[in-house]
């Protein structure tokens, strides 16, 4: 995994020719933008939701866990973090994926 980061940051810093190059073809118009903007929002508005119920759901069983077995509190609260951690993570790569689409696809500034 580092071996590869440090031969494609080596690559782009020997050729910055190859990696600015191309502007790609030139946009046409047409329904790709809006759509791109609409899918963006639709998909950050699902996320949301369902990130908002999953982390519910697992602090409500966490809490239920710990009110049945005190002794094993901590335990419980550790891996609620984690798995907090991991709903979250999802909802931040809807965001990207979100914004990908928008200053890819989406909006132009031109």
């Amino acid at each position: 995994m580092r071996r590869s980061l440090i031969v494609g940051g080596l690559s782009v810093l020997v050729f910055p020719g190859l990696a600015l190059a191309a502007d790609g073809a030139p946009a046409a118009g047409g329904w790709i933008g809006p759509f791109a903007v609409i899918a963006a929002g639709i998909g950050m508005a699902i996320a949301a939701g369902l990130w908002g119920l999953g982390q519910g759901r697992a602090v409500a069983s966490a809490v239920d866990a710990m009110a049945r077995q005190p002794a094993a509190a901590t335990q419980i609260q550790t891996a609620m973090i984690i798995g907090l951690a991991l709903i979250e993570s999802l909802a931040i790569y809807t965001l990207v994926i979100a914004l990908i689409l928008l200053f890819v696809k989406g909006i132009q500034f031109s």
